[in-house]
């Protein structure tokens, strides 16, 4: 749903931004919600968890694309390739874009991507 009011807007953008700076860590804000199992059951190709909700970042579509069959998405102002074995292939649930970072020595790299619908 678009956000008509130029606060709303800044304010969403200043969440998505600073929303990958936080320390992910689930806090049991998500104790109940209806999709936590599905959310903690995801994993990558490559075999690992991508954690909770709690864990990921959700993305507005300006902050995610594909190019040559790949996806890559925006983090802290900076394009970042997703390894294919990141991208989560089983439905979305939620049907928004999230990514699940994880920093090294400040750069950002991806251990899981669930692509949204870009509507």
């Amino acid at each position: 749903m678009p956000i008509s009011h130029p606060l709303l807007a800044l304010l969403a953008a200043a969440a998505v931004i600073g929303a990958p700076l936080a320390q992910a860590r689930d806090d049991g804000r998500y104790a109940n919600s209806p999709l936590k199992g599905w959310f903690e059951s995801l994993r990558s190709k490559a075999g690992g968890p991508c954690c909770a909700d709690a864990d990921g970042t959700a993305l507005d579509d300006v902050d995610w694309d594909t190019s040559d069959g790949h996806y890559r998405v925006r983090l802290m102002g900076e394009w970042i390739d997703v390894p294919n074995d990141a991208v989560i292939t089983e439905p979305n649930r939620v049907g928004r874009t999230m990514v699940w970072p994880y920093y090294v020595n400040g750069r950002a790299l991806i251990r899981c991507f669930m692509p949204g619908s870009m509507i």
